[in-house]
């Protein structure tokens, strides 16, 4: 959220995508760096409605941007086209995923609601093991193209397939 907002220095490759899309590529940093603020406190407190309803439309409504505006981040990106094809799919899946957990929750179908936004949170989380990967490829001079490449697809590809496939005790049960 501190590059969205100008505090810290942006990567030379996010800077140039920053030229091609200005006003949208701040918004994607910061909608998405609010919604990975925002999703382990509304995951945190599931349990009482006064505070989860409110800070999960708050949630929502960054996700919904931040994946929205993804989609031309990714397209316009001077990325290799492996990394760029990895983030349009992770934007498109984080905005179906984000959908569905709305539909089902105002459908009061909570044990679903709960399941979907478990993977919606770790598709989310993408963005956090992108970064990672790339400091330890930089730091140990791997191929960065190739890494990169990698890293946009399987972090957050892994961490989707493991909320997926593990069971859940902790989602509501169906009432």
């Amino acid at each position: 959220m501190s590059q969205g907002l100008g505090a810290v220095a942006l990567p030379y490759n996010l800077f140039l995508v920053d030229e091609r899309l200005p006003g949208i590529f701040k918004l994607h940093m910061l909608a998405s760096g609010a919604s990975l603020t925002l999703i382990p406190a509304v995951i945190a407190l599931r349990r009482n409605s006064a505070w989860h309803r409110p800070l999960g439309y708050a949630a929502a409504l960054c996700v919904l941007l931040g994946a929205v505006t993804s989609i031309p981040v990714a397209l316009f990106s001077h990325s290799v086209l492996m990394a760029r094809l990895g983030f349009l799919a992770q934007g498109v899946v984080w905005l179906g995923l984000i959908a569905l957990g709305i539909m089902k929750a105002r459908r009061r179908q909570f044990s679903n609601h709960a399941r979907l936004m478990l993977m919606m949170a770790a598709v989310a989380s993408g963005a956090l093991w992108v970064r990672m990967t790339t400091t330890v490829a930089t730091g140990y001079d791997l191929p960065f193209n190739s890494v990169y490449g990698c890293a946009a697809w399987l972090g957050w590809v892994v961490p989707l397939a493991i909320v997926t496939f593990l069971p859940t005790p902790w989602a509501p049960t169906r009432r």
